[in-house]
């Protein structure tokens, strides 16, 4: 469906959560999954192999040996070889090709590692957690709202390896993104490095934002009139899944600084400046994250003070007509025993006279009770 189709159909929905949704339609960005076999000629895991001489692409997809020859032929350019979820056997010829180190080969195709950096040699081996938002109608107590993936990097002279793992964080976009500059692709796989982490970092931006929209309705929800009857669960789901995000975010802040001020054989001094804007952005969704936990608690510390004071009221509803309830069953129980001889019991205006006492002392008690908030 296209945007316009979106947004039409959204603002048909109205309110709040219809600006809340359109907010999120433009923000999000159309990705082509290339992982699919339909577009993956060289294989199931390959994705794209492409040779780059002063920025520019000088071919499409071609063997990798012969792309790796043909450029330490020239003595420029470098290879970029895109995969997806590759098996062990699937990347043992290109771990040969390239000459990369077996622990870091053994991490990349196993992933679920933490985001670092690693030097082997003159090649890196870096890993960056990728995030996407996951919509839903509606927060519940079960909504998944993050979805985590992997990008591993090698990074040598003459070459960039990207291995992705999970169901987003397709780099199609973000390789014509780079083709369309090639001043900055020709500073080398450094560049694309960058462009990668930048590319990551952005996306927890967006996570962040979307997920703060869900603490602001959780917010709101808890401190309505009926907040105390608000389903904490959804407050711990966010928190669970705010954990989840900050697993990506937090760990990646030491590769990032490593990258920007410690000299690195394959890193230009220049690329460095822009992995200093890149950690910058980190920092800044850390401190968002930091925030954000905060808040939860400071909203699950409310609900839970709500939820006392509606049973403290509860409580002082039941004590006060419980009260009001005693003095006729205390004067009727008096009255119901059976024995001849009791004060006014054969007079005439006897009955009359006890209900009117109850009354008049149920209505003092009700008018005290009003009076002090307690009905």
């Amino acid at each position: 469906m296209s945007m316009a189709g979106n947004l039409r159909k959204v603002t048909s929905l109205g309110g709040v959560g219809g600006l809340r949704k359109v907010a999120r339609l433009a923000r999000r960005r159309d990705r082509v999954d290339l992982s699919h076999p339909a577009r993956s000629p060289l294989g199931s895991s390959v994705v794209n192999c492409v040779t780059y001489q002063d920025g520019v692409r000088t071919s499409g997809t071609e063997d990798v040996a012969e792309a790796l020859r043909r450029v330490r032929k020239v003595g420029d350019g470098f290879v970029w070889l895109g995969l997806h979820e590759p098996t062990e056997q699937e990347f043992a010829g290109v771990a040969e090709l390239f000459e990369l180190h077996p622990l870091a080969v053994e991490d990349a195709v196993e992933a679920h590692q933490r985001p670092k950096l690693e030097r082997y040699g003159e090649r890196l081996f870096a890993v960056f957690k990728t995030v996407c938002y996951v919509e839903h109608e509606e927060l519940t107590a079960t909504s998944e709202v993050v979805d985590t993936g992997e990008i591993m990097v090698f990074v040598g002279r003459d070459f960039v390896i990207t291995v992705r793992h999970g169901r987003h964080g397709s780099l199609g976009p973000l390789r014509e993104e780079l083709e369309s500059d090639p001043q900055q692709l020709a500073k080398g796989p450094a560049a694309v490095l960058h462009a990668i982490a930048d590319h990551v970092v952005d996306d927890y931006l967006t996570v962040a934002e979307a997920v703060q929209e869900d603490i602001d309705q959780v917010e709101t929800d808890v401190f309505a009139q009926n907040g105390a009857r608000a389903d904490p669960g959804r407050i711990y789901q966010l928190k669970r899944e705010l954990l989840e995000l900050k697993r990506a975010v937090v760990p990646l802040g030491r590769p990032l600084e490593e990258l920007a001020t410690r000299p690195i054989r394959v890193v230009d001094p220049e690329i460095q400046a822009y992995f200093r804007d890149v950690s910058d952005h980190l920092l800044r969704v850390a401190e968002q994250i930091a925030s954000f936990d905060e808040l939860l608690n400071s909203i699950l510390q409310a609900h839970l003070a709500q939820v006392t004071v509606a049973q403290n009221e509860d409580m002082r509803k039941i004590t006060a007509w419980a009260a009001v309830i005693a003095v006729p069953t205390m004067v009727c129980g008096v009255y119901g025993m059976n024995f001849d001889h009791m004060p006014e019991l054969h007079w005439r205006f006897g009955y009359p006279l006890v209900i009117g006492l109850i009354f008049a002392a149920c209505g003092i008690l009700y008018r005290g009770f009003r009076r002090n908030g307690w009905l």
